[in-house]
């Protein structure tokens, strides 16, 4: 990743004394870091790091209290959390975030709703445009439902489908919103080894395609095997960053993250 710094020299996104405080409590003080464009980067850490609070910092769910977030150049911090999806961020969440009664296409296509042009007057009336668009939106989640696997569940309602297709149903929708950065919170939790592998060549699969990832997991084997460079936090401080097998070696995050020799 060395190279990548140095012929990439600006990050796509980029934080600055990121701080969020809940009332006495810093959850995260004080927090520099770089992503840089197509990059799949880690962040990892013992449970209430802080992890997730980096998470909902970057897209406006929790105010900052200090610093600032950039992405490509330009402040988030006085978004709103649609605001920042339409900048190019989107997030997976940890739990199944599914809309449960919703076919899988629809529920596809809803991400597809912030990218389309089409007003509610034109949904009742349906001129020409309208058809138009929404062939172009069936188009593309076809070929997102095709990407993630999901063949032959188009018309089945969300909460029919098993945990791990929920999951790669929720990858689908975020990437239906065509981000250029997307943030996944826990992809692998709940999954068995098959699935963990069917989740890591999705995510592999998107890097290649050009697209920014940024992921946060306790599986460190598989954080290791897939992320170019790896941020550890301990008690909302950075503890250290750098390549994967340089932070798997490091006493500090041992001590911090494992609990010891």
């Amino acid at each position: 990743m060395d190279s990548m710094n140095s012929s990439q020299s600006n990050p796509i996104l980029r934080t600055e004394n990121l701080s969020v405080q809940f009332g006495a409590l810093m959850a995260v003080g004080q927090l520099d870091f770089q992503i840089y464009p197509g990059e799949l980067f880690g962040l990892i850490g013992p449970n209430g790091a802080g992890k997730t609070t980096v998470f909902n910092a970057i897209t406006s769910t929790v105010p900052l209290s200090h610093g600032d977030i950039y992405f490509k150049g330009k402040s988030l911090r006085s978004l709103k959390p649609h605001q920042v999806v339409t900048r190019g961020i989107v997030r997976m969440f940890q739990s199944a975030t599914i809309f449960p009664k919703i076919p899988v296409m629809i529920h596809i296509m809803n991400g597809l709703s912030c990218r389309t042009k089409s007003s509610v007057w034109n949904s009742i009336i349906r001129p020409p445009s309208f058809h138009k668009e929404e062939q172009t939106s069936r188009q593309r989640a076809r070929e997102l439902i095709q990407f993630t696997a999901l063949e032959g569940f188009e018309d089945h309602a969300a909460e029919s489908l098993s945990w791990a297709q929920q999951k790669r149903l929720m990858l689908a929708t975020a990437l239906a919103t065509e981000p250029r950065l997307i943030l996944l919170d826990e992809p692998f939790a709940g999954m068995n080894a098959d699935e963990i592998g069917e989740m890591i060549a999705l995510i592999q699969a998107i890097r290649q395609d050009g697209m920014t990832v940024f992921v946060i997991d306790h599986n460190m084997k598989v954080m290791q095997r897939i992320c170019d460079r790896i941020l550890v936090l301990n008690f909302g401080q950075k503890l250290t960053e750098g390549l994967p097998e340089e932070v798997a070696q490091d006493s500090r995050v041992i001590e911090a993250y494992l609990g010891g020799d």
